[in-house]
């Protein structure tokens, strides 16, 4: 079972493949994702003393008796789906190059659409956690781009206001600055406006690195601590070794995943969805199994969300 497993993560992991392993396969893959030495330990106490109570899949501690599952205490904590939905559910995830919705998730899972919501954005945090106290090093590229705010124009063009003005716009518009290290990783915040990414380059960029920016006077700041190349995109998109393409190339991906599959991103999600793009961005060139794993394993090793745990009580 175990060399099923391995080998399914090796090659292109289909939905056909989670569903023909069955619930006992699906069960080992989170369990060996969680636990890789294959030793329980108590997500209470840390002791690794336990015993399985093999009837119910659950697992009781020697020191102090709390009785857990392979998912207690990680993201999936409380779950009500079975194994191999849930692996099911990462494997839709991720093989949409630019995102799945959750209508589609809910789908394909025959769930309520809350249920993949919910779900949904739970692995998003937990592709998150990858890029907690990352420092971007060598050559990096830094750009910002706004999202949301959309002001529906009046019907009669007289009444039609200047949407660029101000007074006229609603006011929840938000940017996304990225940093993108060359061949490497990438950074994401969501700020009021783009100017508001000047702080969080200083914070995750360490000293020494080349910067790339574009000719926004907000990025002037940067020319104190880094040695920053500026390029003027109204003359080209590369000149003299100064260029913010692949900055760009992760705008593109968010953009079209705006536009053709979630439709509406801004808001308290948009940094959900932009380290989502930022993930990505970052392991586009892996394989469809190796990025299943990726994203299990992220969720097994993750807490149990503050966010979105309780959910359904918030009506309340």
């Amino acid at each position: 079972m175990q060399h099923f497993l391995l080998s399914a993560a090796a090659r292109t992991l289909s939905l056909k493949a989670v569903f023909k392993m069955g619930e006992d396969a699906a069960y080992e893959a989170f369990r060996q994702m969680r636990w890789p030495d294959g030793e329980a330990s108590c997500p209470r106490c840390g002791c690794c003393e336990t015993y399985s109570i093999t009837t119910r899949k659950r697992f009781k501690c020697v020191a102090c008796y709390h009785q857990f599952s392979v998912t207690s205490g990680t993201i999936f904590a409380s779950r009500k789906l079975s194994y191999t939905d849930l692996l099911a559910a990462i494997v839709i995830f991720v093989n949409g190059a630019k995102g799945v919705s959750a209508l589609q998730v809910s789908r394909d899972l025959d769930v309520q659409y809350k249920t993949a919501f919910v779900l949904s954005h739970k692995l998003r945090e937990a592709m998150q956690l990858e890029a907690q106290g990352r420092v971007l090093d060598g050559v990096v590229e830094v750009d910002g781009a706004y999202f949301g705010g959309y002001v529906k124009p009046a019907n009669i063009k007289s009444e039609r206001a200047d949407r660029r003005l101000r007074m006229a716009q609603s006011g929840k518009r938000q940017s996304v600055v990225v940093m993108r290290e060359r061949n490497g990783d990438t950074n994401t915040m969501v700020g009021k406006s783009e100017a508001a990414g000047v702080a969080a380059v200083v914070a995750t960029v360490a000293l020494g690195t080349i910067i790339h920016a574009d000719e926004a006077s907000h990025w002037d700041a940067l020319h104190g601590r880094y040695e920053a190349k500026r390029i003027n995109h109204s003359k080209a998109y590369s000149l003299d070794g100064a260029c913010t393409n692949q900055a760009e190339s992760f705008f593109s991906r968010l953009r079209r995943a705006e536009v053709g599959v979630h439709h509406h991103i801004a808001g308290p999600y948009l940094n959900a969805y932009a380290g989502e793009m930022a993930w990505r961005e970052d392991n586009r060139r892996e394989a469809n199994g190796s990025q299943a794993a990726m994203v299990t394993r992220a969720a097994m090793v993750s807490p149990v969300s503050r966010k979105w745990a309780g959910y359904w009580q918030r009506a309340a």
